[in-house]
């Protein structure tokens, strides 16, 4: 069975290292086979930016997500650049700080996290992205979370560990409904 995992948002919210984060979660701490494929314009920073991920137990033959299985939306703007395709029953998370436009369709499964305001909590916005990897590994069943902090902790600057464990640890509390104040939708 083969995973499509869309991950967008602006240059600079981390979408590409996410992206590459959660290949490294499945390959080299599953056994799973990931492909990933970067999109972002010519204002880079900024502008919507994806990554995408291709996930499966078997070989990959394309290395792009056609239609994904999982969306993540961390900007407006990547909402209305990539929000209208999706798969029948798509996994859509949604960073409700920054996204108002949902995609529509009523077979969708939408689920919203704060990430950026628990990034805020932390202390710090630029792990955003990490919390949303947190809140995908909680409620996409893709990969474990002993497997996405090991990849964590390979792909950050040292010195920022603490912090990152803390926003993937915030991501999947949320997910599971543990945060406070929080009930998973569609659970």
């Amino acid at each position: 069975m083969k995973t499509g995992v869309r991950l967008a948002g602006f240059g600079g919210q981390g979408i590409v290292l996410a992206g590459m984060i959660l290949g490294k979660a499945v390959t080299l701490h599953e056994g799973a086979n990931a492909v990933m494929t970067q999109s972002y314009g010519p204002e880079a920073r900024g502008g919507a930016c994806s990554a995408d991920v291709v996930i499966s137990r078997d070989r990959i033959d394309y290395p792009r997500v056609t239609v994904p299985d999982v969306l993540v939306l961390m900007s407006e703007e990547a909402a209305r650049t990539y929000g209208s395709n999706t798969a029948e029953r798509a996994l859509v998370l949604v960073n409700e700080d920054l996204v108002k436009t949902l995609p529509g369709g009523s077979s969708l499964r939408i689920r919203r996290v704060p990430a950026t305001g628990l990034a805020e909590k932390l202390g710090r916005v630029i792990v955003a992205n990490i919390v949303m990897l947190g809140f995908v590994t909680a409620v996409s069943g893709i990969v474990s979370l002993e497997s996405m902090k090991k990849a964590v902790l390979d792909s950050i600057p040292k010195g920022t560990e603490d912090l990152n464990l803390l926003a993937l640890q915030a991501g999947y509390d949320h997910g599971l409904g543990k945060a406070e104040g929080t009930i998973p939708e569609g659970k």
